[in-house]
This record gives C-alpha cells, sequence and structure tokens, in this order.
C-alpha cells in the first residue's frame, strides 16, 4: 500500500526558472514551454508539491515501482537548452524536468525528490574568472550535492573535457548537439543507478576501514606480558562473548617486578558490551601501573575500586577479579580473590584442584571500604597455575539447564592433562571443548591464563 507522503512546498516559478506550464502530450515541463494562465500555473506547482516526498538528503531509491525520476538541469540560455519531448523511465513513466538558469536557482530546486543534475560546463561558476578552471562549475556541483548523479553536458567534439569531467566526479557526459529523448532517458537512467553503485560501495569501503580499524584497536588493548627474565611460561586464550569483536569484559595481564615477583591478574567486568571493555581495559592499565608501583594485596584492590567507582557510568556496574605474586623463588604464592573464581593448580603428585577460596573478599565495586585478605599458598617445585573467569564454567552441558561448573571444568583439565596437553594445546582444547558442550558459541567472554614452572 502506497504509504502517505508529506506535503512539501512548492517553489514558484518565477522563483526557480521552472516551466509554466506542461506541453500536450505529457512531456517533461522546461523552460521553453510558453505560459498559458495562472491555473495552469497552480495545477504545475501541485504536481511538484504532490510528487515531491521527505527524506535525510539522500536521492530516492528508483528502484521503487511509484518513483519517478528527476532531472535538474542547469542551464543559462534556456533558449538553448535541449528540449527533448517525450523523456521516459525504463518503466515507461516521463522524467520530471526542473530547469535552473544559474547555480542559485539550481540550490534552491535541489530538494530530495531529485535523482539526477544535467549541468552545461560551460556554465560560468560564481566567483571565478572565465578561463580560471574550465571545470570549476562542476567541482561546485559536486560539493553543492554531493549524493546526486551528475551528467556534464559540453560541446560536439569536445571528448577530453567530457572524460576530465567524468574523471572528477560526473557519471557521464553528453554532447549537446547529439541528445535526443532515447538517448537522455537512458544516460539519465544509467548516471543514477551508477551514483547508487558508488554509493553502496564506497559505504562499504568505509564501513571496511572501521572495522580494520577496530580490530587494529582492540588488538592493541589486548596486554602483552612482561615476563622478561622470568623462567615461568605463560599462555592465554580470550574469547569475547558479542558477535565480531575482539575485546569483551573480561580482562588480564601478567607482569615482572625487579624483586624477581611474578604477578598474574584476571578480572571480569559485568557484562560484555564496549562500554564494559573500555572499563576492562582502564582496570587492567591501572593494575599494571599500580603492581609496577609495588602496590599488591589489600592496598592495590583498594585502589582499583576506586578507579571503577569514578570510570564507570552505572553505580550497578561491579568486577570480578583474582590476583596473584608468585615470589621470585616460584615455590609460594599470594593470592587475591574479589568475589571472582579460585584459580587450578596442577602438580605432578596429585591431580589438578582448585585453591583455597574461604576468605574470597567482595567483588569491586559492591562494598564501600571492603577489604580483600591476602592468603600465601604454596605452590611446590614444579606446577601449572590456571586463572580463568567464569564464561568458562558457566557454559550448559547438552540441552538442559545444567551447567559444566568449576568441578566440572577440574575434571576436564585432569583429562587433557593426562592426555598429555599443555601451554596453549591445554587452553585451546579447553575452551574448544567447553563450546562442544555447549552446544555453539559461548554468549558470555571468556579469559583463561595459564603460568607453568618446570624446573
Amino acid at each position: 500500500m502506497p504509504v502517505p507522503v508529506p506535503r512539501q512546498r512548492a517553489i514558484p516559478a518565477v522563483e526557480c526558472g521552472q516551466a509554466q506550464a506542461a506541453p500536450a502530450g505529457g512531456g517533461p515541463l522546461t523552460e521553453g514551454t510558453p505560459r498559458t494562465d495562472d491555473r495552469t500555473d497552480d495545477r504545475r506547482e501541485a504536481t511538484v508539491e504532490n510528487n515531491a516526498t521527505p527524506g535525510d538528503g539522500v536521492p530516492h531509491d528508483v528502484t521503487a515501482a511509484h518513483t519517478n525520476l528527476t532531472l535538474l538541469l542547469i542551464e543559462d540560455d534556456p533558449t538553448a537548452a535541449p528540449i527533448v519531448p517525450d523523456l521516459l523511465d525504463s518503466a515507461g513513466k516521463p522524467i520530471r524536468m526542473r530547469t535552473a538558469r544559474n547555480l542559485t536557482e539550481a540550490e534552491r530546486l535541489l530538494t530530495d525528490d531529485v535523482h539526477c543534475i544535467l549541468l552545461d560546463l560551460a556554465l560560468p561558476a560564481p566567483g571565478r574568472a572565465a578561463g580560471d578552471d574550465e571545470l570549476a562549475v562542476l567541482r561546485h556541483v559536486l560539493e553543492l550535492a554531493p549524493r546526486h548523479a551528475v551528467l556534464a553536458l559540453t560541446a560536439s567534439g569536445d571528448a577530453e573535457r567530457g572524460a576530465e569531467a567524468v574523471r572528477v566526479g560526473a557519471q557521464d557526459y553528453l554532447f549537446r548537439d547529439e541528445l535526443d529523448g532515447r538517448l537522455l532517458s537512458r544516460a539519465i537512467r544509467y548516471a543514477v543507478e551508477r551514483k547508487r553503485s558508488d554509493t553502496a560501495e564506497r559505504r562499504l569501503a568505509e564501513g571496511r576501514l572501521r572495522a580494520q580499524e577496530n580490530a587494529r584497536l582492540e588488538r592493541g588493548l589486548l596486554p602483552t606480558p612482561l615476563l622478561e627474565g622470568s623462567p615461568l611460561r605463560f599462555a592465554a586464550r580470550y574469547r569475547p562473548g558479542r558477535s565480531r569483536a575482539l575485546l569483551g569484559g573480561d580482562f588480564y595481564d601478567t607482569v615482572r617486578t625487579p624483586d624477581g615477583t611474578v604477578h598474574a591478574m584476571i578480572g571480569d567486568v559485568c557484562g560484555h558490551g564496549p562500554d564494559e571493555a573500555a572499563l576492562g581495559v582502564e582496570l587492567r592499565i591501572a593494575w599494571r601501573a599500580l603492581t609496577l608501583a609495588g602496590l599488591c594485596g589489600d592496598q592495590l584492590l583498594s585502589t582499583l575500586q576506586q578507579v571503577l567507582e569514578h570510570e564507570r557510568d552505572d553505580d550497578e556496574i561491579f568486577a570480578t577479579l583474582c590476583t596473584v605474586d608468585i615470589a621470585p623463588d616460584g615455590r609460594r604464592a599470594g593470592l587475591c580473590l574479589a568475589g571472582h573464581p579460585a584459580p587450578l593448580i596442577a602438580r605432578p603428585d596429585r591431580p589438578a584442584r582448585l585453591l583455597p577460596y574461604d576468605n574470597n573478599g567482595p567483588a569491586l565495586g559492591l562494598l564501600p571500604g571492603a577489604r580483600w585478605p591476602r592468603m600465601q599458598v604454596e605452590l611446590g617445585a614444579e606446577w601449572s597455575l590456571m586463572l580463568y573467569t567464569d564464561g568458562l564454567i558457566e557454559g550448559r552441558i547438552g540441552e538442559g539447564r545444567e551447567r559444566l561448573g568449576q568441578d566440572g571444568m577440574v575434571e576436564m583439565i585432569r583429562r587433557q592433562l593426562a592426555d598429555g596437553l599443555t601451554g596453549e594445546d591445554l587452553l585451546r582444547a579447553a575452551v574448544n571443548e567447553v563450546r562442544d558442550l555447549n552446544g555453539g558459541e559461548l554468549t558470555d567472554d571468556v579469559a583463561v591464563v595459564l603460568l607453568d614452572r618446570v624446573p
């Protein structure tokens, strides 16, 4: 069903230089048509009103069955203009024509329902002396109407100037003395379709560039471990929950301070959109700066909570966090948990298990003035320590409501370690199996960090 169209103010003929009456046969309205009476002029203005449709400055899609093509002719000598009696589009509908004697009139006539501009290249450009730039008027029109198709009109035999016009931005060029109704109608349709295709291609290219820039930005925000001089081996796996993203609300980092202590951290901002990803990056960078400045344990987490409270957009936003500081000899570590799942430790002499989490403190941002006790943990001579976010354990098992959980994750890691998997291979297998058990991609962000000490 046709969509009702708001009425648009008609432009009087004396103002715009448009035709005064429609010629017999339903042909286009041109400047050369003689005036009949005021009633005819009123009918012409009403036709313009009813055919005009609202828009955002972009010419309408000419593929719509109810849309007629509209041509704006910019020609300073109406008597020399190509008066073509019957311009028809591909559906056999008449092509409406508006005529402007100069660029000032053209700007008033350039409404959203104009699909194509036919420009006489001999028209002088405003503010330029003759001979300064042969295509100055075309450049001016392209700036005035960047979304409209433009046909350049030049003298017969001046193909070089026409080709230059196309290079500057016109969709095609035509010779004034070789025009007829069929040629001009076809050229208008071709120009409109080519402009539409060029616009779509440009938008696609711009979208690809934005996607590439966003990807580079997100990759740059992922951490580079600072472990130079440490015998520990590092591996990480990261999968954002939101579609076609490289970064989510999960974050992690690992650094070695000058005293030889290795500090590792993993956290999770509630949610997994771009705002949560940005907040996660801020917390990670703050954690690294504070750690390198010598803070750890409760003092560090208290400062991070202040950062979170100042940077979050909503008081309901919180973040869980797990921090581990491994002594220079690699045999013991300090552990702080802020509402986060306890890490998993695996050693050759015993099955993989979770580290103690009895003194787990609240998530950051929940309780003002909260405290986070630091627990001392014995690691041993050879071990693997895995830090992870809840995205790894909250995936479903099959079609029911049952989730993998921490116990299921521990059993899975034990089995994979027994199969000889280590490092990146272990993390890859773990994430892939969790995804397979879930029956498809996980909806939450997943981050996993693995530190190994092998004598």
